[in-house]
């Protein structure tokens, strides 16, 4: 098999800054060690209520680099103007609420296709690739297909969280929903909740072109280095495709 894009979101990077204000850490910096360390493409969330990545930190960052950025916000018209002019390679929908502290789970993209649509098709008149983070469910990428998304992002925050016999069973839902997208000519990406001990085998899913991975990195690299736990995720990834 191909090897497996890997992308980091550095979003946390910009919540240490954010919590004592000024500078410091600075996003860019960050931006600096994934094109050293040859990661695949960068991910930034613009919340709606802007708790950690701002909107000059987007503007700066696809200035400042390369690497693809890949934009996740919320799907609504504000933000998807905004998009539009930040103009970023990729755009992520997700579900946004406002009392969570993370991503609690995929986008509800069945019985919202009249409300996205014209969204992703905005998107798509400005050349931006659009995915949608959806849970690994049939009904939601036979949605995403039928209102062109490019791309759907399996959320792997159940198989990520769970243990046994239940992350087993999540791990097969995974399974099945990338063969499901492949077939439906979506490009598969993956992400949530992955570290070093239960990343391999998602990576290991043929379907799955690209992982996006954030938290776990950025809280590791306080001990070890980002560039040092980029290289690591790097092999454990790649000897799974092996």
């Amino acid at each position: 098999m191909k090897n497996i894009r890997l992308g980091i979101n550095i979003d946390h990077v910009a919540t240490l800054r954010n919590a004592r204000g000024g500078m410091h850490p600075d996003p860019i910096r960050a931006v600096k060690i994934l094109e050293e360390v040859h990661a695949d493409g960068i991910t930034v969330h613009l919340r709606e209520d802007r708790r950690h990545i701002k909107d000059e930190d987007v503007k700066n960052i696809i200035q400042e680099t390369f690497l693809p950025v890949n934009l996740e916000l919320a799907g609504n018209n504000e933000m998807i103007n905004i998009a539009c002019l930040l103009k970023p390679n990729a755009v992520c929908l997700v579900p946004e609420n406002r009392a969570e502290v993370t991503t609690e789970g995929g986008l509800a993209v069945a019985g919202q296709e009249k409300k996205l649509k014209p969204l992703i098709q905005k998107l798509k008149k400005e050349k931006i690739r659009v995915s949608l983070f959806v849970d690994p469910k049939n009904e939601e990428i036979e949605a995403a297909a039928n209102i062109g998304a490019d791309i759907v992002e399996l959320h792997t925050g159940r198989y990520s969280d769970t243990i046994s016999n239940i992350k087993k069973k999540e791990l097969s839902h995974l399974i099945k929903a990338a063969k499901i997208a492949d077939n439906y000519g979506i490009e598969v990406h993956a992400g949530h909740g992955l570290n070093f001990s239960n990343v391999a085998k998602i990576a290991s899913i043929k379907q799955i072109k690209e992982l996006n991975i954030g938290h776990f990195l950025i809280g590791e690299a306080i001990f070890s280095g980002l560039g040092n736990v980029i290289q690591k995720m790097r092999s454990i990834i790649d000897d799974a495709r092996k």
